[in-house]
């Protein structure tokens, strides 16, 4: 049984837009965008994701990024705190006055009230800062977060997503169908 071009490209499409693969691109645009408006800068310490001065406590925070309250599973609680605390080992051993709370988890959307019970455990070391208040202690303003939520509301209503799978698919199978590395006779 010879699959023909749309089939081959469904079974490699469908994985990768709605893999975990769109997370991780997501995540470094971010990083990215939150670099080129001045909100942080990348961090050169490896493990964390960007470094920013706390609009509300002025202090120097160490971040790790999530995208939302339920993205990370059991697995990853014990990684996470050993990233943090050799990044507070290395802090302590370079002299620098790093407090717990300096080392943060941060969450782009959500409440508190949402945060996973891995999330919780994080917490009880190292703070897990989620949705309106992470935005205000990156950006200073204290309703930046509704603000931003409320636009990307109504931006999501004019967006046409009915054909962005299929058309998606279809290019890809011209890209196969033309591709030497398939027989399709």
């Amino acid at each position: 049984m010879i699959i023909p071009p749309i089939g081959i490209a469904k079974a490699l499409y469908y994985p990768r837009v709605l893999g975990t693969s769109i997370n991780t691109s997501f995540g470094t645009r971010i990083q990215r965008m939150f670099v080129e408006l001045g909100l942080a800068s990348g961090s050169l310490i490896p493990e964390m994701d960007i470094e920013f001065v706390d609009k509300i406590d002025k202090r120097q925070k160490w971040c790790q990024l999530k995208s939302g309250p339920n993205t990370i599973n059991s697995g990853d609680v014990g990684p996470l705190l050993r990233k943090f605390s050799k990044v507070a080992n290395l802090g302590r051993t370079n002299s620098i006055a790093l407090r717990n709370s300096d080392l943060i988890l941060g969450v782009l959307y959500g409440s508190e009230d949402q945060l996973s019970q891995h999330y919780r455990k994080i917490n009880e070391t190292y703070p897990v800062i989620i949705g309106v208040d992470f935005w205000h202690r990156l950006t200073g303003f204290p309703d930046f977060y509704d603000k931003l939520v409320a636009n990307l509301d109504a931006m999501i209503l004019d967006i046409d997503t009915e054909n962005f799978f299929i058309e998606g698919y279809n290019e890809l199978a011209k890209e196969i169908e033309a591709s030497d590395l398939f027989d399709f006779e």
